[in-house]
C-alpha cells in the first residue's frame, strides 16, 4: 500500500489557523474531503487514489476518533494486512459483548469471543492476525470474493515481509471460533483456494468460473513457439484449446509490469503475443474488471469461447458400465 496522505482532524484546527467556517467553504470547494466526521483529508490526494486506498484511509480516520481501543476485522483487517478484498464495505471491527453486534458512525461492529483471539499491532491500530482475518473472510462473506483472500496469503509477501500461510495452518486457526454452517464455508474456500492465482482478479474469475460450471482451467500454463517462449496464460483448458486471459490495470500502468516500456508498448506486445499463441491453435478469450462485475458477463464470453462445462456425477461413465 503506497504511503497515505495526511490526515487533518477538526480538533487540530486551531493549531493550523483555521476557523470550522473556513473547513466547510474548502470542503465545498473541493480543497479538502470530508472522510468521516471531524477528519477531511487534501481533496487532490483522495481523487487520485485508488478505492482501495480510500478505504484504507477511511480505516486510518475511524482509528483517529475512537476514544477506546478498537480492534479492526474482516475487511478492514485485511486492508491493514494488504490482503485484496472485493466490493466496498463499511468499517469492521469487532466487540467483545455478546450483543449481537452493532453498527454507529459508520463502523460495523460483529461480535468475537476473546477465546482464542489474536490482536496484533499493526501500522498503529489494532487487528486480528492474518489467519483469523481470511477465516473471518471466508466465513462471513460470498464464496466468489472469499477466494481472493485466501489465495494471497498462500503466497509469500515478500514486500512486507510475510511468509506464505498454509492451508494446513488455516485450517488449525478455525478452532471452535464458528458455527458448524461457517466451518463449512470456510473449508470449502481453503480446499478451493490456489496460490497460483496471481492476482485478485484470477482469484474472482477462477471463482466465479467455478461456480458457473466451467471445467476446472490450468494456471499459469506456459506457451512457446518457434521463436521461443511465449510467456504464462492466466487460465487454459485444454481440451477445448481455449487460453483466458485477464486484463487488470496493473498490467499496463504498474512499472513492475511495464519493466521499462511504455503503456502502449505493453499493449502493442500484449497483442502481438495472443496472435502467436493463436497460431499454436488456441481461441484466446479476455475480460476486466468490468466483465467481472457484471452478473454473467464472464460465463456468457466463457461460453461463446467453447469453454467447456463440468459433467455432472450422473454423466461420468464408468468404462466397465455397459449401456
Amino acid at each position: 500500500m503506497p504511503d497515505l496522505p495526511p490526515l487533518f482532524l477538526s480538533r487540530d484546527r486551531m493549531l493550523r489557523g483555521l476557523s470550522s467556517n473556513e473547513i466547510a467553504r474548502r470542503v465545498k470547494s473541493g480543497g479538502l474531503v470530508r472522510v468521516r466526521h471531524g477528519v477531511y483529508v487534501d481533496g487532490a490526494a483522495w481523487r487520485a487514489m485508488k478505492p482501495w486506498q480510500q478505504y484504507r484511509l477511511r480505516v486510518q480516520a475511524a482509528g483517529e476518533t475512537f476514544e477506546k481501543p478498537t480492534i479492526f476485522a474482516r475487511h478492514s483487517a485485511a486492508s491493514i494486512w494488504d490482503v485484496p478484498t472485493i466490493g466496498d464495505h463499511p468499517v469492521e471491527a469487532l466487540t467483545l459483548k455478546n450483543d449481537g453486534g452493532r453498527s454507529r458512525a459508520g463502523v460495523s461492529r460483529h461480535y468475537a469471543a476473546r477465546t482464542g483471539l489474536i490482536v496484533v499491532t499493526r501500522e498503529g491500530l489494532l487487528v486480528t492476525d492474518r489467519i483469523r482475518t481470511v477465516l473471518d473472510l471466508a466465513a462471513f462473506t460470498p464464496f466468489t470474493h472469499a477466494v481472493a483472500p485466501v489465495d494471497h496469503v498462500l503466497r509469500p509477501d515478500r514486500a512486507r515481509g510475510l511468509p506464505a500461510l498454509t492451508k494446513a495452518e488455516l485450517e488449525a486457526g478455525i478452532g471452535s471460533n464458528y458455527s458448524a454452517a461457517a466451518i463449512r464455508r470456510i473449508l470449502a474456500v481453503i480446499g478451493f483456494a490456489d496460490p497460483a492465482s496471481g492476482s485478485a482478479g484470477e482469484s474472482l474469475s477462477r471463482a466465479l468460473i467455478h461456480t458457473a460450471g466451467f471445467e476446472a482451467p490450468v494456471l499459469q500454463q506456459q506457451f512457446s513457439d518457434a521463436s521461443g517462449l511465449l510467456g504464462y496464460t492466466d487460465f487454459y483448458w485444454k481440451r477445448s484449446r481455449v487460453v483466458g486471459e485477464f486484463d487488470g490495470e496493473e498490467k499496463y500502468v504498474k512499472p513492475e509490469f511495464l519493466k521499462g516500456r511504455t503503456p502502449s508498448q505493453a499493449v502493442v506486445e500484449e497483442k502481438n503475443r495472443e496472435n502467436r499463441i493463436r497460431a499454436l491453435g488456441n481461441n484466446v478469450v479476455r475480460w476486466d474488471w468490468a466483465d467481472l462485475m457484471e452478473p454473467g458477463k464472464l460465463e456468457r464470453k466463457l461460453a461463446a469461447a467453447g469453454v467447456p462445462r463440468r459433467r455432472a456425477r450422473s454423466a461420468v461413465l464408468d468404462t466397465q458400465t455397459r449401456l
